[in-house]
Order: C-alpha cells, then sequence, then structure tokens
C-alpha cells in the first residue's frame, strides 16, 4: 500500500512539472515594457493601465475597441502607487477580444498605452475605495483630462519572438473647458450636501437649462420644468441658433447607414431652435443634468448603495435649486420627466419612486424596466448570465443585434471587453454602471456581483436585492395599492420591437402587468415602433435616425396636455402662457 501511495504521489508530482512546463511553453514570450518619467508623473499614481494594438490607421488605437467581434485589442492590469517603473504585460495579463497575448496574430501593429487615473474615497459607509473621478469627460476613459498616454507606435509584433517592446507615456489629456452661457442655454454647478457626505469629499451636480422665448421680457412668469434625463451632456443637446455649417464635409452614420448626419443632426437642432421661438410653442424650462459619478457618466437618478442618494440629491436639491434661480414654479404638478435609454429608465423610475414629485414620465428604450428580462436574462430563473444551457451543451446569450436580427456580440464579449478595462465594477461600462447601481455594497466597499465577471454564474442573492429595490415591474406590482392612485396618468413607455439590446422584452413585461391594473387603471401609453431599433420614442411618422433627434418637440406638446388635464384648483397656467 506504501509504495502504491509512493507511486500515485510521484507520478502526481511529474505531471504536475509536465503541465506546468508545458503552461511555460505556451506563455507569449513578447513582452510589452510601459514606463513613463518623472515629469509625468510627480505623485505615485492608482489606476488602470490599458495597452492597446489595432491594425487600423485611421485613429487612435485607444479609441477602436469595443466589445463587438469588429473590435481592436485591448489589455489591462491595475497599477497602485505606481512611480513609473516598468510595468510588464504579457501572457498574464487578461485581454479582449484576444485574452492572451500567446494567441495574438503575428503582425504589424498601432501600439498605444493609457493610464485611467483612480483617486482615493473615504465613503461614509466607513470603505475606502480607489476610484476614477470624474474629470469633466463623463467616465470617457479614453478622453479623460489628466489621463496619460503614448503616442501610436507602428511595430511588428510576433508572440513567439522573445522580446521586449518598451512603451513610454508622453502625453497628458487636456482639461475640458466649460461651455458658456448664452441668451438661450444656461450653465450652473452646485455643491450637493447629500452627495458630498455620502463621498468624503465635496460633490457637485451640474445642469444645461434652456430657457423659454420672453424669460426676460415676463419677469413675472413662472414655468413647468421638463427633466431630459440621458448620458453625460456637454453642453445642451440639439439646440443650434445658426443654420447648419456650409462647409461642414459630410460624414457617414454606420449605424444608421445613412450619409451626412452630422448636417442632418445640425438642421435638427436648429429646426428645434426655431420651433422653440415660434409663437405657440409652451413656455417651459428644460434642464440636461450632470451626474456623472465614480462609475459612469450617469447615476441613473435614484439612491443606490454603492453610488450614493443621487435620486433625493437631484430631486431635493438640485431642482428646488433651478426652479429658485429660474423661475419654475416648484411644485410637482409643473415637473416632468423625459429621456431615452438611460434616460428612459431614469424618467420611469424617478416617477416610481417619487410619485407626487413629479406629473409625467415618457420613457423611451428604457433600459431593464422588468429583471427578468435583463436584456435577454431572466436573474431570477437562469443560473449563467453567459449562455442558455441545455443539458449537452449550451449556446452563447446574444448582447446586440440590428433591426433584422443579425448579432454582434455576446453578453460574455460586453463583460469581459469591462472586466479588461477595470476590475470591481470600475469600467465605466454599461453592465458595470447597472451593477454599481442596483446591487449592495460588498464588504471591501466595491458593488457585489450580479454574476461572476468571468464565468457568468449569477448569484440569487445579490438578484433578490435587485429585485426588491429595482426592478421597477415588480415594485409596481408590489406596491400598486399605494402608488396606483399616485401614478394614474403618468406612465408613457415607447420601445422599438426590435431593439438592439432587447430591451422590449421588459416593456412587454411591464405592459402586461400595467393592462391589468384596476382601481386604479394606470391609464397612460406604451407603443411600439415597427422594426425599430434602440432609441424609438414612440414616433410612427419618422425614420428612427430622424426622430432620435426630436425628443423635446415631440413630449412638451403631450406634457401640456397633461397639465391641462391634472394641474390642481388654483395652478398657474396663465403666468407662462404667453
Amino acid at each position: 500500500m506504501k509504495n502504491k501511495l509512493t507511486l500515485i504521489v510521484t507520478f502526481s508530482f511529474l505531471l504536475l512539472l509536465f503541465t506546468t512546463s508545458c503552461q511555460k511553453q505556451e506563455q507569449s514570450k513578447l513582452l510589452f515594457s510601459i514606463t513613463v518619467s518623472d515629469s509625468m508623473l510627480p505623485e505615485p499614481e492608482d489606476g488602470r493601465l490599458l495597452l492597446f494594438l489595432s491594425n487600423e490607421a485611421e485613429n487612435e488605437p485607444r479609441y477602436l475597441t469595443g466589445s463587438g467581434y469588429t473590435s481592436q485589442q485591448v489589455f489591462g492590469t491595475k497599477v497602485e502607487q505606481w512611480e513609473g517603473e516598468p510595468v510588464i504585460i504579457g501572457s498574464n495579463i487578461f485581454g479582449y477580444p484576444v485574452a492572451d497575448l500567446k494567441d495574438f496574430p503575428a503582425g504589424e501593429y498601432y501600439v498605444q498605452a493609457l493610464l485611467h487615473k483612480y483617486e482615493t474615497f473615504n465613503l461614509s459607509t466607513g470603505h475606502t475605495v480607489k476610484l476614477p473621478r470624474n474629470r469633466g469627460a463623463g467616465q470617457n476613459l479614453r478622453r479623460a483630462p489628466g489621463n496619460l498616454f503614448s503616442k501610436p507606435v507602428k511595430i511588428n509584433i510576433d508572440p513567439s519572438a522573445n522580446k521586449t517592446i518598451n512603451i513610454e507615456l508622453t502625453e497628458v489629456n487636456p482639461p475640458i473647458e466649460p461651455p458658456e452661457d448664452t441668451k438661450y442655454v444656461k450653465h450652473i454647478r452646485m455643491q450637493s450636501d447629500l452627495l458630498s457626505e455620502f463621498w468624503g469629499r465635496p460633490i457637485y451636480l451640474g445642469a444645461h437649462v434652456l430657457l423659454p422665448r420672453g424669460f426676460e421680457e415676463h419677469p413675472d412668469a413662472k414655468y413647468p420644468i421638463c427633466i431630459f434625463h440621458g448620458h453625460y451632456p456637454n453642453d445642451f443637446g440639439g439646440f443650434r441658433t445658426e443654420p447648419p455649417d456650409e462647409d461642414i464635409e459630410p460624414d457617414y452614420s454606420a449605424r444608421f447607414d445613412v450619409s451626412g448626419y452630422n448636417r442632418i443632426q445640425q438642421q435638427a437642432a436648429y429646426d428645434f431652435y426655431n420651433t422653440w421661438i415660434s409663437d405657440n410653442f409652451p413656455r417651459m424650462l428644460i434642464i440636461e443634468i450632470q451626474h456623472s459619478n465614480p462609475y459612469y457618466d450617469d447615476s441613473y437618478a435614484v439612491n443606490s448603495a454603492c453610488i450614493g442618494p443621487y435620486g433625493d440629491a437631484i430631486t431635493y436639491e438640485l431642482i428646488p435649486y433651478i426652479e429658485d434661480q429660474f423661475r419654475g414654479i416648484g411644485e410637482g404638478w409643473a415637473r416632468f420627466l423625459y429621456g431615452g435609454s438611460t434616460g428612459g429608465w431614469e424618467s420611469l423610475a424617478v416617477q416610481v419612486f417619487y410619485p407626487e414629485e413629479y406629473n409625467g414620465c415618457f420613457a423611451a428604450c428604457p433600459d431593464p424596466i422588468d429583471f427578468r428580462a435583463y436584456t435577454l436574462i431572466n436573474i431570477y430563473e437562469d443560473n449563467n448570465a453567459y449562455y442558455y444551457e441545455g443539458p449537452f451543451s449550451k449556446l452563447p446569450r446574444p448582447g446586440r443585434r440590428n433591426w433584422l436580427g443579425q448579432i454582434s456580440t455576446s453578453v460574455m464579449s460586453e463583460n469581459h471587453h469591462e472586466l479588461v478595462l477595470g476590475t470591481k465594477t470600475r469600467s465605466g461600462g454599461q453592465w458595470d454602471i447597472w451593477e454599481a447601481v442596483f446591487s449592495p455594497m460588498g464588504p471591501d466597499g466595491y458593488p457585489e456581483r450580479i454574476f461572476d465577471k468571468m464565468t457568468g454564474i449569477i448569484d440569487p442573492e445579490v438578484a433578490e436585492y435587485w429585485k426588491e429595490n429595482y426592478d421597477l415591474r415588480y415594485i409596481l406590482e408590489r406596491d400598486w395599492e399605494e402608488l396606483g392612485p399616485k401614478l394614474e396618468g403618468k406612465i408613457h413607455i415607447y420601445c422599438g420591437d426590435m431593439d438592439n439590446y432587447y430591451l422590449n422584452n421588459a416593456v412587454y413585461l411591464m405592459e402586461d402587468f400595467l393592462e391589468s391594473t384596476t382601481d386604479p387603471y394606470y391609464n397612460g401609453e406604451v407603443d411600439y415602433g415597427d422594426r425599430a431599433e434602440h432609441c424609438w420614442n414612440g414616433d410612427q411618422t419618422r425614420s428612427n435616425h430622424l426622430s432620435r433627434l426630436r425628443y423635446n418637440e415631440m413630449y412638451v406638446p403631450k406634457i401640456l396636455k397633461r397639465i391641462e388635464a391634472a394641474a390642481p384648483p388654483g395652478a398657474d397656467l396663465t403666468s407662462w402662457r404667453y
């Protein structure tokens, strides 16, 4: 027995040596050594160090990666208290689309490295976390001011070659200048006491305010306010007081297969300006909010365990501040919400969580509003987010399609790309922000994973937390006895039935519930665009690439009707109707 046991142990040891030897042989011999000079790094830095490789010459490699199958290559690793000494990237560093450098095809590539800087936050919960602060670019790590990067260099790469390629970070992203006030567009910035307490440092909210025609000439007028929710806006979008530039060079929109889309956008913005100042258009305030945070370009406008009380900060601090500055009516019946995609989810969620503070939401192509259809995942019943699983095989779960159903990425690809850009939910990507907003805070101060980022295995305890706190359909159904009377006539949802991210599936489930409501009936609207992709917003008369440019023209007249139908007795319906 003893000899048999010795034989087994010896065989196991030899097998381990053989396996280790094979693994060493399979590793890439090529290494990248990334450094930065003392002058570029006066103090030690924390962050994410990214290496980009591209076979395209039209743009810098840092701008050419994404989650689709056409993505160029990126590898990522963390740095802590980095003083510029060489950081080595080889087979031990996870990448996307190619996971291991040893498997990367040999050839000539443009190479570029970038440092995405993190800062230390001491949260009111007692946790200390390292995250990228917004520096004026939302959470666009490629152009965030202060991030260091190298100039692109064309290099012959062979992973089997015993060679080290040296890259030095020599450039820095410049500051982004804030927009200037104009006659119609004003910009405000205010410190939030609620958010500053949570994050342990001063935190600011911003907004771009579109003033109505005659604002200065009618000092006694007070106005309803429309909150146009969406991603981080550099300025008020889609508003232009001049005709399209005559010398603009037409571009091509691959998304919509339209030439000259840049001119189309300028024309739509100019058309809105003319509509806005016309005699018959309602006089209101419209605002776009800047509420970027260390996890994303947008907070989702709700209170969150990991991001902080953005819902309360926007509703109880920012909105009243703007109303005070620009003569808003300042009552719930005169506040309205609309937006698309992220803004669509926010509009509905804010209306649900603050039912009497707002008088209607118009939610277009909203992010998942029922987590039984978290895109194509049922987080309550599925075991794995990345695959449909059968008894003997599994099928990758699609992540994106076009109007014909042709697939360009998978849920796993999208998440592995994010994992390269940042661990601990710090990629600044779509799946990570859902997790940052919806998840409880983990013991380390970062969001709990809804599913393992590498394998896709779902955590049912986290899913239950999501359900109780952010599944909008479930919350409405659970609390309809209380919420129903406060929300009657306020919910309007629009979605294309070929939404690129399968968001229409959750809308179907929400519609099933809303149409079943009684005492009261929800008395709102749900509508679908035939073969329409993402960002369809209820316009049955125009193509998607045009209707998405017309949120304000579409929803402000509907808001006027809502005011006329639901304003309380004694409401000011005249001072702003000039």
